[in-house]
């Protein structure tokens, strides 16, 4: 069994991830912190074999938590479980020793996957993650080419702007359209719009290409 160590400060996101240990046989839930202080002590002190760590926390945040952890326990497995886009703080995270990082929306089969994976000593980051990572590497952590969006947000805008509609959009890229409707939210907060008729104006000007 595989001691779990949960640090989020949203009890939603807790239980959340509680009922997917409790229903994966080979997951324990093995302890619980509502802040960075906490879960810093906590894996500190606790018997666990992987860290699933949030990165916007009172007191400290995941990645002050995760400097420290690395520190003195550099070997514990850390897994970032944020809602903060991969391309925000993914690289600082996993250069800074994080085992691999994922958002909240992934599905639940993926965080066990992800889960199974560091424990055994290894990495973990989604497929659009790995494709960035690359594209840092190639290009010696010059911006990306998408400007403020990330490669999915990207061709979102080009769905949208096209006409397409979320439904659409989702079944385009293989998407829930709850996921599409996130990414549309992040979209118009990143490029201070307010609808889809802003992103149609917004891309003909900046992806006339």
């Amino acid at each position: 069994m595989l001691k779990i160590l949960i640090a989020d400060d949203h009890p939603v996101s807790r239980r959340g991830l509680r009922h997917i240990i409790e229903e994966t046989s080979d997951l324990i839930l093995a302890g619980e912190a509502a802040d960075g202080r906490e879960a810093l002590h906590e894996a500190l002190t606790g018997d666990y074999d992987v860290v699933l760590l949030d990165i916007t926390m009172p007191h400290l945040n995941g990645l002050e938590v995760l400097s420290q952890l690395k520190k003195e326990r550099p070997h514990l497995p850390v897994l970032m479980l944020t809602i903060h886009p991969e391309e925000q703080y993914a690289v600082r995270s996993l250069r800074a020793g994080a085992s691999g990082y994922l958002t909240k929306e992934s599905a639940p089969e993926e965080l066990v996957a992800a889960i199974r994976k560091v424990a055994l000593g290894g990495h973990y980051v989604s497929a659009p993650l790995a494709e960035h990572l690359a594209y840092v590497v190639q290009i010696g952590g010059q911006p990306r080419p998408y400007g403020p969006l990330s490669r999915r947000e990207h061709q979102v805008v080009r769905l949208l702007a096209s006409g397409t509609s979320v439904s659409e959009a989702a079944r385009e890229l293989s998407l829930s359209p709850k996921t599409v409707s996130t990414h549309r939210a992040h979209i118009l907060k990143k490029l201070n719009l307010k609808n889809n008729a802003d992103i149609t104006r917004w891309a003909r000007t900046e992806l006339a290409d």
